[in-house]
């Protein structure tokens, strides 16, 4: 059975250790776990991933954040991956730093990104993994404030709850998404 792990975030140097592109951090963390590596293909770098049976490809798409949709779209139709079967991965200013939140449909809750997913698919129904990443900025310097790099401080705890993200993703794909969120969602 295959999976579709969409991990959100800008390409190019500038944008690589930012908030706004945890999405990538955390699929970079579960390729290096898996020795896999990524390969520039159409909309997106992918590798694939095996765990307890089941296949997981790891797509960072290449559209920038705003049309991650078209990503989204061609790997569910070229891998042969049902909707249900992909989890998108993502930043989240409304929940503090490190805390996870998995649900399987939602709002875009003003993320460009999941909002052209939504807006590509014709649905809000696919499962999505928020990373929280605080909203400490001030008013009217939010996108400063995900286009840089964690602080001092969250960088102590980052790779642990970067390792979290990634086996709640491995969970998603091995227990389904309810009893997943039974377990992310309460910590």
């Amino acid at each position: 059975m295959k999976f579709l792990v969409m991990a959100l975030g800008n390409i190019g140097p500038e944008y690589a250790n930012t908030r706004h592109n945890i999405g990538f951090m955390v699929a970079d963390y579960l390729a290096a776990k898996h020795d896999a590596q990524f390969e520039l293909k159409r909309h997106a770098f992918v590798t694939e991933i095996k765990h307890k049976g089941k296949t997981l490809v790891l797509v960072k798409p290449t559209t920038y954040m705003n049309l991650s949709g078209k990503a989204a779209a061609h790997y569910l139709t070229s891998e042969k991956i049902a909707k249900e079967n992909m989890v998108v991965v993502t930043d989240d200013l409304a929940l503090p730093f490190g805390k996870l939140r998995l649900k399987g449909k939602g709002s875009a809750g003003g993320h460009n990104g999941l909002k052209h997913i939504q807006e590509t698919l014709g649905t809000d129904e696919y499962a999505r993994l928020r990373f929280g990443v605080d909203a400490n900025f001030p008013k009217g310097r939010q996108v400063d404030y995900v286009l840089n790099p964690f602080s001092a401080d969250e960088q102590i705890d980052l790779s642990l709850r970067i390792e979290k993200a990634a086996e709640a993703i491995l969970s998603f794909a091995t227990i389904g998404l309810e009893r997943t969120m039974n377990v992310v969602n309460t910590k």
